[in-house]
């Protein structure tokens, strides 16, 4: 500051001044004393702003999955990458944890605050009964809910996702085809999204008449994937098709198939909740619910900024996800359709 006070001409008050955007110098002092800082190279401490109440220049994530399974999913790298997107516009900084599960990220959320190591947090995985939104009102902490919670929140964004519809398309699609018999290999239980999906695919199947369809509950991973997979076509009244919540079962759902000495969509058609390049990684290439899970993350990341900048609460929603169809749904065999 003292560096900066002298090659200006003003007093290190005057710096002070013009460099937190306060009141006291003149549009043409502060211009000056803004060029000169950055000539110098001058950026401001983030610990010396969270300790002057100024904000600490940072937002947080946390994760409450396993960090096995969230190694192999796409979708959160894909949503990091939006997010940051829009942060480094802001020079903002990410502050990333993972951690077991919704009790220990709460206890993050009061660290954090209790530190001051963030202006706001970012929320995602919604539960079905979620303690996060009345610890962060409690806290006073600006958040966004990634995906959408079951009910409206006044003092959160949300960014939500259409799951039933996404759905309601998929299931109509594989009706369409002629399949009566489709199981869901649906992702964590507790998660709103999950709920939202097997309520859509209930009421979709009513609708229709269909009794062969339900859903069984996975921890995302290609093991439980694969497991619940090889269970269901070795049951009675095997499925015509399978719905998995993430590219991962779904590739792993493929190699069981396979190694039953089925094929896809020969016996079985399968549609991926996710698309990736594991998709089409795979034979055949899997049909798949398409979104920009970039843009995702960074409409999310401008909801923070909104907060942060005084603006309202508010919800947002994302476009419905496309069905992208490729080689493994088709027709179910003929013996099946009744």
């Amino acid at each position: 500051m003292k560096d900066i006070a002298q090659r200006a001409g003003v007093s290190e008050s005057a710096v002070s001044f013009a460099l937190n955007d306060r009141p006291g110098v003149s549009e043409v002092t502060r211009d000056r004393v803004r060029r000169v800082a950055e000539q110098l190279g001058w950026r401001p401490s983030t610990a010396a702003r969270a300790l002057s109440g100024e904000g600490a220049a940072t937002v947080g994530l946390v994760v409450a999955r396993p960090a096995a399974t969230l190694g192999v999913d796409s979708f959160f790298l894909q949503l990091i990458s939006g997010i940051q997107e829009v942060l480094a516009e802001r020079q903002l900084g990410l502050l990333f944890q993972v951690v077991e599960d919704v009790d220990a990220e709460c206890a993050v959320y009061r660290r954090w605050w209790a530190e001051h190591r963030v202006d706001g947090v970012l929320v995602v995985d919604p539960r079905t009964d979620d303690p996060r939104p009345e610890l962060l009102d409690e806290l006073g902490l600006p958040g966004v809910v990634i995906g959408g919670l079951p009910d409206a929140h006044p003092n959160l964004s949300q960014v939500r996702a259409d799951d039933t519809g996404a759905m309601a398309a998929v299931v109509g699609r594989l009706y369409e085809l002629g399949h009566r018999r489709v199981v869901h290999i649906a992702g964590l239980g507790s998660l709103a999204h999950t709920d939202r999906r097997i309520c859509s695919l209930r009421a979709e199947a009513e609708r229709r008449g269909l009794t062969g369809v339900r859903s069984v509950t996975t921890d995302y991973s290609d093991t439980e994937g694969a497991a619940v997979t090889r269970r269901v076509l070795g049951g009675r009244a095997a499925p015509t098709a399978l719905v998995y919540d993430n590219d991962v079962m779904a590739a792993a759902g493929a190699a069981v198939v396979a190694g039953l000495g089925l094929s896809v969509p020969g016996d079985v058609s399968i549609v991926s909740w996710e698309d990736s390049v594991l998709c089409r990684m795979v034979h055949p290439w899997l049909t798949a619910l398409s979104r920009d899970t970039i843009a995702f993350g960074r409409l999310a990341a401008r909801e923070l900024t909104a907060l942060l900048d005084g603006g309202a609460a508010r919800s947002v929603p994302m476009p419905l996800p496309r069905l992208i169809e490729r080689e493994s749904t088709a027709p179910p065999p003929p013996l099946t359709r009744a």
